[in-house]
């Protein structure tokens, strides 16, 4: 997963310009046809979102934009819902499953939020991403325990039709790896990622046989997005 952060300037609502909804398209294109893409999202501002914290039995909502803090991901799941609070109902039962957890939920860009066409008439429902925090355990590498990971599938199966699209989870950022541009050219930082301050703004899942061979489309992404940084991280 190749995913780049969002800024003041996307978190204030902008619409990407033309050129780099082109850009975009080139470089999926090139994707597709080399048989590596597996996914590609854009996320909308975090103040269309919550951000849920589970501590004991307890649930906090906090209403968006989120104030940073530890951002670095450990998973998520993309929904499709009629409205936020059924994501927030789904994410809730997520986390009644893994216990004590902070999860972010965002809608997931559509063609019609950037300016590409009409939303269809006949769609009432959009996708959200349920992104998990990453805990002192999950960067351990500690697994789901099997109760979990059965009521973890109980969940998803027992979703109505077409409202659970899909679920990843991340192996420890001591596996990824961070690309950060500056003037001085890019520079390269090996995981583990002791902080991660800033929200995700949208990512592509590749194919790759390692993480070294996925670089070439780490450096791709980096130049058409025209991020700050990319992580790189491996998926389960």
């Amino acid at each position: 997963m190749i995913m780049h952060k969002t800024d003041a300037h996307w978190e204030a609502g902008a619409l990407p310009s033309p050129e780099l909804i082109a850009r975009v398209g080139r470089m999926l294109g090139e994707l597709a046809g080399a048989g590596v893409l597996l996914a590609a999202e854009g996320l909308r501002p975090s103040s269309q979102g919550v951000r849920l914290r589970f501590s004991s039995g307890t649930r906090e909502v906090l209403e968006g934009p989120f104030v940073h803090g530890n951002e670095l991901p450990a998973g998520f799941s993309i929904l499709r819902t009629r409205s936020l609070e059924e994501a927030v109902d789904w994410a809730s039962r997520l986390a009644r499953t893994l216990g004590d957890v902070e999860v972010d939920i965002r809608p997931v860009t559509e063609p019609w939020d950037i300016g590409m066409g009409p939303q269809p008439g006949d769609v009432t429902t959009r996708r959200f991403m349920v992104l998990r925090k990453a805990t002192a355990a999950s960067e351990a590498g500690a697994a789901p325990s099997a109760v979990q990971r059965t009521e973890l599938s109980r969940l998803i199966e027992q979703s109505p039709a077409g409202v659970h699209i899909a679920t990843e989870t991340m192996r420890p950022s001591a596996r990824g790896r961070r690309y950060k541009n500056s003037r001085d050219g890019v520079t390269v930082v090996d995981g583990p990622f002791a902080e991660t301050k800033e929200l995700i703004g949208g990512y592509v899942v590749v194919s790759a046989d390692s993480i070294d061979d996925a670089f070439r489309w780490a450096m791709r992404y980096l130049v058409t997005v025209e991020a700050a940084e990319v992580d790189v991280r491996e998926l389960e």
